[in-house]
């Protein structure tokens, strides 16, 4: 296959071969037009209005390897977690109780101050695990 650059006449052709480019730009309109949706995909949020709450109030309630009850750092004993229970209970909004005992606690301890929380209406108990893995 032999090109000619000349035509009958003998002048010289000067034409480009505007295929590849023509190729090139269909190309580009297509990956424009796949693209373009996703650029304007929009993800709407409802974000809270006016001044933020307040934290919650939480309580460390603990078990410890003697069986004695740690209220937010201090020993007490059954009487005084009954009390601070009820207190506890009657606060509006309730605090998180986030309940911990030590591995060597006697389980019906921790189960007696589980039932105590129960009893006495708080609600909002969680339980943390201290095993370091």
């Amino acid at each position: 296959m032999a090109f000619s650059l000349q035509n009958a006449n003998g002048d010289v052709l000067s034409e480009i071969n505007t295929t590849p480019l023509i190729d090139v730009m269909l190309v580009l309109l297509t990956l424009l037009i796949i693209t373009l949706p996703m650029q304007t995909h929009a993800v709407k949020l409802a974000l809270p209005n006016g001044s933020p709450q307040p934290p919650m109030p939480v309580v460390m309630l603990e078990v410890d390897f003697d069986n004695s009850i740690v209220w937010n750092g201090w020993r007490i004993d059954r009487a005084t977690l009954d009390r601070k229970l009820a207190i506890a209970a009657a606060q509006n909004p309730q605090p998180e109780i986030h309940m911990m005992a030590h591995r060597l606690a006697r389980y019906e301890n921790v189960v007696q101050v589980l039932s105590d929380v129960q009893r006495l209406g708080l609600t909002k108990v969680g339980l943390i695990d201290t095993q370091k893995y």
